[in-house]
């Protein structure tokens, strides 16, 4: 019995040297972010690499050629890939100004005492952030159906014909830019709402005492102590859109006569409507070296953060 016992603790010992062997001050960490780092090169890195080398090749079937350079030759001759490109930077020039200034408007509002109800408006107006596109798009989808949508059926009333909202190109791009207002408004007022909670109140009431009025202080103090939530919500607004896929896709499917066909959309239906991988890569990387030039101007004109 007592060597049984001993033999027992003889391995626990082992056992526990074992994990403090495994789990020293320097190795602990490793280990703990082991697998996550793991399932990062598997399911981000490794994508990210083999698209790289796939919009170097030709895909056909499940053979591959290596053509070099053919696929961003024939990118940059493309017609309709300048169409998309136009279509997002128009939808960004317009969508992403309106946007902030609403979102700024109502985290202002929000942030002023005169308000009560608080947490039921923030959370109303953030709510379209975290609604189900699907479900959202085809809410959409019904109001705006040229022949039985309600917002045609109040239009009437004000003697105005029925729009063609989802089937003509002007109209079509108007519907995309009022659902993507709709729906990430509340989610940037949120974060202008956050910056201004962070500014502190006596220099308001500093700026007060010298007679400053709240429009004065609104330009003086509460703009420029901002720059730095301007900055980040112009830049990831301007990389969402140029992103943009989900509104066109499900509204309008790059319609009509490609009036809303966005750059990551034309991607799509090159890859997984047409199967034409190794194109769609060269597309994806363009549209990386744009989204990171487009950011880097923005950075350059608004400021650098540290200033």
């Amino acid at each position: 019995m007592a060597k049984a016992e001993k033999i027992a603790e003889t391995t626990v010992n082992i056992r526990v040297k074992n994990r403090k062997y495994l789990l020293t001050p320097k190795s602990a960490p490793y280990i703990f972010i082991g697998p996550a780092f793991v399932f990062i090169l598997i399911f981000t890195v490794y994508p990210v690499i083999s698209s790289l080398f796939l919009s170097f090749q030709q895909v056909r079937g499940v053979e591959k050629s290596f053509v070099g350079l053919a696929n961003y030759s024939r990118l940059f001759h493309d017609p309709i890939f300048y169409k998309s490109l136009l279509n997002t930077f128009e939808i960004l020039i317009i969508q992403v100004p309106i946007m902030l200034f609403l979102a700024l408007v109502i985290a202002v509002g929000l942030h002023s005492s005169l308000i009560k109800a608080k947490a039921f408006f923030r959370i109303s107006f953030f709510m379209p952030a975290i609604t189900a596109l699907v479900a959202a798009s085809i809410v959409f989808m019904i109001l705006l159906d040229e022949h039985f949508g309600l917002v045609n059926y109040l239009l009437s009333f004000m003697g105005i014909d029925s729009i063609h909202w989802l089937t003509t190109p002007f109209w079509a791009k108007v519907s995309v830019i009022v659902v993507m207002t709709w729906r990430w408004t509340g989610y940037n007022m949120v974060i202008f709402l956050a910056g201004l909670q962070n500014i502190p109140s006596e220099l308001y009431e500093a700026a007060s005492i010298d007679g400053a009025g709240k429009v004065k202080q609104f330009f003086m103090i509460t703009i420029p102590l901002l720059k730095p939530v301007f900055i980040f919500t112009v830049v990831m607004s301007t990389i969402g859109t140029l992103q943009l896929f989900d509104e066109p896709f499900i509204l309008t499917h790059g319609g009509p006569n490609s009036a809303t066909m966005t750059i990551t959309l034309y991607l799509y239906e090159q890859g997984f409507k047409f199967f034409d991988f190794g194109y769609a890569s060269a597309i994806a990387y363009v549209l990386v070296l744009i989204t990171a030039l487009v950011s880097w101007i923005q950075m350059k004109l608004v400021g650098d953060i540290e200033e």
